[in-house]
């Protein structure tokens, strides 16, 4: 049953949960491609709350909330990506995780991952105007430390003005209060913003590399009691940081070259001793496979090549073999889809 919104579609996996004593049944929470989020009765679809978590014209809800106890973790993301024509003030918008009630839907904190607002930076002859710094989407859904009392997120690039060191890296908030404390970025230090044409106003002399962290980080755990926060890139590099340290890089590994449509896109997997990372080429003709590498060395432990696609020419998002999505991994098997 469809909440009563504006009828945008919904592109985030919903997240359910058990009421509590005082309520039987589940809820199940959802969010939407304008910024809104609902909890729905999980037995019927009638709507218990909704809530809008950002009013930027541009928001867009891509990563699914995450649920611990009797909060929900919203991650935010935008259209206002890439670059605009003239005419156009680019850019304002600033991804943020917001902690909602779950039962109410009230606000409890909102956490930008650019602290700064954006300001005017240049204004045009033709009423053009850059506004920044802008960007740091996350894009995929927060990861719960409850040992720690942190939530990790993946974050994307900066839009425009400089290049933000929160962006293109793992950020760690306190769950309780939304404070940061601490952020790892592996990125190049100037924007990488993807898509951009001449003309437009928050692009530099090129585009790119756009080296987003668009999956979610993975909280692992290893045999000898020694966790590792395990994260993918669309460099096409895995890192591995250590969470008892601010984040400070235990080892990395190359999977994959790296684009804006390609590295590690939308998700990574791991048991108690390995990590399992999908590799997206869109455009290459070796589109990137699947690689197991060990949790405590970063050493690789096998690699699966990519399926054979069918003979169309040159590749693309038509047809190409790319591992886009998120991998699952139950004993014994990865599963892994191509594109």
């Amino acid at each position: 049953q469809d909440p009563p919104s504006s009828g945008e579609a919904r592109r985030s996996a919903p997240g359910a949960e058990a009421a509590g004593p005082r309520q039987a049944g589940y809820t199940a929470y959802v969010a939407d491609q304008k910024g809104f989020v609902y909890a729905v009765d999980a037995a019927n679809g009638k709507l218990i709350w909704t809530r809008k978590v950002d009013d930027h014209p541009l928001v867009r809800l891509t990563g699914s909330p995450t649920l611990y106890k009797d909060r929900l973790y919203v991650p935010t993301s935008s259209y206002e990506e890439g670059g605009r024509p003239p005419g156009y003030a680019c850019c304002t918008f600033r991804g943020s995780i917001v902690a909602l009630d779950a039962r109410t839907g009230d606000v409890i904190w909102k956490s930008y991952t650019i602290a700064e607002e954006p300001r005017l930076l240049r204004a045009y002859a033709d009423g053009t105007e850059l506004r920044g710094p802008s960007g740091g989407a996350i894009w995929s859904a927060p990861t719960i430390d409850v040992t720690r009392g942190a939530v990790y997120v993946g974050v994307g690039n900066t839009y425009s003005g400089p290049a933000q060191p929160t962006t293109d890296a793992v950020l760690a908030f306190d769950l309780k209060t939304g404070r940061l404390r601490w952020a790892r970025q592996m990125a190049p230090a100037t924007p990488d913003v993807f898509g951009c044409t001449p003309g437009d106003v928050n692009c530099g002399e090129r585009a790119g590399p756009d080296f987003d962290f668009g999956a979610s980080p993975v909280l692992a755990h290893l045999p000898n009691g020694r966790d590792l926060i395990v994260a993918g890139q669309k460099s096409g590099v895995v890192f591995a940081l250590d969470p008892d340290k601010k984040g400070e890089q235990v080892w990395r590994y190359r999977a994959g070259g790296g684009s804006g449509l390609g590295g590690i896109q939308w998700g990574i997997a791991a048991d108690a001793e390995r990590v399992y990372v999908p590799v997206a080429e869109i455009y290459s003709p070796t589109p990137g496979g699947l690689h197991a590498v060990d949790l405590a060395t970063g050493k690789r432990v096998w690699y699966a090549a990519p399926p054979e696609t069918l003979k169309c020419g040159k590749p693309g998002r038509a047809c190409s073999g790319a591992q886009f999505s998120a991998v699952t991994s139950i004993p014994g098997i990865v599963f892994s889809p191509s594109n």
